[in-house]
């Protein structure tokens, strides 16, 4: 099995890196890209890693997925905001055996692919990664991190082990998923009080969540609300976990998650995936969540 001819839908901040790092290691990947398209076809693609910067020429950029063609791997990294555009953009890239994985924040993503496309085409993947997007085709990380990936339905098999393959041959510490739906939720634990209190407390970075002890004790009310509500879905996640979650924060600076750049650029904020779905488990399940319920108010009144 091999994924020749990869498609990058959602060329932001993570289709930009994800791709690029594909590209840089050989790789035939073609990027959709709507702003930023006349500038990455001119000066290509910039990765400014912590450790290096990556330039990017001949970039294949394209202004619509049917220039692109049927493609291997799709990697869908649109914000969730946008997945109405998802029936038009994929299929021109659909070829027989194309596997489609979503990088997207949150919950539905693959539920959301698999009633369109099919199951047997979707895979999931969670990016525990710091990076921004600081300019036309330019992309900043803060924190390498890792991704974790894993079948929608079923165990990772050969087409997940040579996806995974792929990205670490590209440079990426890159995990299979048993569980995909833990996986999630573990994501939640950081996505839903960071990206959240960014946001509802005035529009700052994590470096200042972390200096002020209240809105940390915040940080780590909402992780245990997330916490409880995984467990009632079976989902064990270990008081450690959390823990660690603002330990590894700590060293990533002054970083702006992305749910407070989209805030701040006044586009659209992946509320639905990011707080609602697991506030709407949460009260299904009998599951105590005032602070999700509360933060989820403040950011659909701000947002």
């Amino acid at each position: 099995m091999t994924f020749e001819k990869i498609a990058i839908v959602g060329s932001g901040a993570v289709g930009l890196y994800y791709g690029g790092m594909l590209a840089r290691s050989g790789k035939d990947v073609h990027f959709l890209l709507r702003s930023d398209f006349e500038a990455v076809q001119k000066d290509g693609i910039r990765l400014l890693l912590p450790d290096e910067e990556v330039h990017l020429d001949n970039v294949n950029a394209h202004r619509s997925a049917g220039s692109i063609g049927p493609a291997d791997l799709i990697l869908v990294c649109l914000k969730t905001t946008a997945n109405e555009a998802i029936p038009t953009l994929l299929p021109p890239l659909l070829g027989d055996a194309t596997a489609i994985l979503t990088l997207q924040n949150g919950l539905g993503n693959e539920p959301l692919l698999a009633e369109r496309f099919g199951e047997e085409r979707v895979m999931g993947g969670l990016c525990f990664i710091c990076l921004n997007r600081v300019g036309a085709g330019v992309v900043r990380n803060f924190f390498p991190g890792s991704l974790t990936l894993g079948e929608h339905s079923g165990p990772p098999g050969e087409r997940a082990r040579t996806v995974c393959d792929l990205f670490r041959a590209a440079g990426i510490d890159c995990h299979l998923s048993a569980n995909l739906l833990e996986t999630r939720w573990r994501k939640l634990v950081w996505n839903v009080p960071f990206n959240g209190l960014t946001i509802a407390a005035g529009g700052i970075d994590t470096q200042r969540i972390l200096s002020d002890e209240f809105l940390t004790g915040e940080v780590k009310a909402l992780m245990i609300e997330v916490q409880r509500t995984a467990a009632a879905l079976g989902i064990a996640i270990e008081d450690q976990f959390l823990e660690n979650q603002i330990e590894i924060t700590r060293p990533m600076g002054p970083y702006r998650p992305s749910s407070l750049v989209d805030f701040l650029d006044k586009r659209p904020v992946e509320i639905q995936s990011i707080w609602e779905h697991p506030l709407r488990d949460a009260e299904r399940l009998g599951v105590p969540s005032p602070r999700l319920r509360l933060l989820h108010a403040l950011l659909r009144a701000l947002c």
